[in-house]
């Protein structure tokens, strides 16, 4: 079993505050992806777990045992970098196989794990090259099947595919996915890159300013953020918010319109994500400002009293900039937010 649980921690770098308490469970065999803007604390983060930061407060614990005083190579973890770390002048096989033959596992187990996780990372055919001699992206295989070939408890991978072309980080997304299924390892990964946290977690650590704002599945950071942060981070493009006055009995004035919401008696923020308006005969009244064609979609920029308003609707509507819009929000996708906390109402 290797749940792992931070307790507690902090880290200050002199007097800047990097993490504040931040305190996490990730389950045995469970993928947790750690997700904010650069700056966040979600790699100072993973790297207390590993060893290579020390935490100024608050514990580390890995399958039931503290580690946070252990050294990297005692956690039972290993590490996959965004630079790759592939030594240039080792073959691939003796790249994947250099933490093994440091542990002087005989020649027999060396070779049957090199073998192994070089399959499974589909570069068997390429274990006598040198790395020289590989594209990024298989010099990326290179290294998660060097890390996966240590049978680690833990797997700890610091945004391993950055330094990719789109095309390629798709694939790997998919690949890597489904050998850490296989391999039945508990996986931590860093991004500041949603599509990847969306399509690879099993939840998503949403991260900033040093804190840990959400944790959840990925639909449930989706659909129902717990911040206005969250909110505005999530989704391309992102959630949009207009102020709302109550108007007793649960009801809402938002741009000129009623709206049923919670039962609060002070000034909220509505927010709804673009997918999840309609046009309608009655709604929002908005003006299109910048009329963008996606294919199958239209995203509309809108003015709703002054406010900036994004629409993602059917690509079969003729819309020009300048014409008036009336846009249904989705009752049930509609969030509502405190402007004084930005914690997430209804």
């Amino acid at each position: 079993m290797a749940v792992i649980e931070i307790k507690n921690v902090a880290k200050r770098f002199g007097e800047y505050q990097a993490l504040q308490d931040i305190n996490l469970t990730i389950e045995d065999q469970e993928f947790m992806v750690l997700l904010g803007a650069s700056g966040c604390g979600k790699s100072t983060l993973l790297r207390i777990i590993c060893g290579l930061e020390t935490a100024t407060e608050g514990e580390v614990w890995i399958g039931g045992k503290r580690v946070d005083h252990l050294p990297p190579k005692d956690r039972g973890i290993s590490m996959v970098f965004q630079n790759y770390a592939v030594f240039p002048h080792l073959t691939v096989f003796e790249n994947i196989a250099f933490g093994l033959r440091m542990k002087k596992l005989p020649d027999d187990e060396v070779t049957r794990r090199v073998e192994r996780t070089a399959g499974l990372m589909h570069i068997d055919q390429l274990l006598q090259r040198y790395s020289g001699e590989l594209s990024g992206g298989q010099r990326q295989r290179v290294a998660v099947a060097r890390a996966l070939a240590m049978e680690p408890d833990v797997i700890l991978m610091d945004e391993p595919l950055s330094n990719l072309d789109a095309l390629l980080r798709m694939e790997m997304r998919a690949e890597l996915k489904g050998v850490l299924a296989e391999s039945n390892t508990t996986a931590i990964y860093v991004t500041h890159d949603q599509v990847e946290a969306m399509s690879m977690a099993d939840r998503i650590s949403v991260m900033h300013k040093g804190e840990i704002v959400q944790a959840a599945s990925p639909i449930e950071v989706y659909r129902n953020p717990a911040a206005e942060f969250v909110a505005g981070f999530i989704g391309n493009p992102p959630m949009n918010f207009l102020p709302a006055a109550p108007a007793g009995s649960g009801q809402w004035h938002v741009a000129g319109q009623v709206i049923e919401g919670p039962q609060v008696d002070r000034a909220l923020r509505f927010a709804v994500r673009p997918e999840d308006v309609r046009p309608a005969e009655t709604g929002l009244t908005a003006v299109a400002r910048i009329v963008e064609p996606l294919g199958a979609h239209l995203l509309v920029t809108c003015d709703i009293e002054g406010e900036m308003f994004r629409a993602v609707l059917d690509s079969d509507l003729a819309i020009r900039s300048g014409d008036k819009l009336i846009l249904a929000p989705q009752p049930d996708r509609v969030r509502w937010f405190d402007p004084e906390t930005t914690k997430a109402v209804a």
